[in-house]
């Protein structure tokens, strides 16, 4: 496939983030979207017997939110855009109720030839503990 300049709108380093304080709502939303109804994120009690002693926010919420970056950066193509395909996150240590995160992504590589932008990705508690790593990938259409 040849080079599209849909490609030249995105510069190694280009970077983009998303903040958020995670909340009790937060939590029991994202558990009634998704299913995901495990103890250790919506029973207190069970929780505390846990080795985080108290409730945690779900993994994938924090992808979520990298997810809302993935799409600060699709919109930067011009017509017919840009899609995520791809999110390889490796879980590092948990979020709880109260945690402010910040989900960034900056641009790593640039492959020309298929179209595709890979981000270097983390999401990092306001104490600058990364609780989620790994690499995101755009397909700029």
């Amino acid at each position: 496939m040849a080079k599209r300049p849909h490609m030249d709108c995105y510069a190694i380093g280009d970077t983009a983030d998303f903040a958020k304080t995670v909340s009790e709502y937060d939590i029991y939303g994202f558990a009634g979207i998704v299913g995901d109804f495990y103890a250790v994120h919506l029973n207190e009690e069970y929780a505390k017997g846990t080795r985080f002693e108290k409730r945690i926010a779900q993994g994938c919420l924090s992808v979520g939110f990298l997810s809302t970056v993935m799409g600060y950066m699709a919109q930067k193509a011009p017509s017919p855009g840009a899609v995520s395909y791809r999110y390889d996150i490796t879980f590092n240590a948990p979020v709880f109720i109260g945690d402010t995160v910040t989900a960034r992504l900056t641009l790593a590589e640039k492959d020309e030839e298929r179209n595709v932008c890979v981000f270097t990705a983390d999401v990092t508690r306001q104490d600058g503990v990364v609780v989620a790593s790994g690499n995101t990938y755009l397909k700029v259409l």
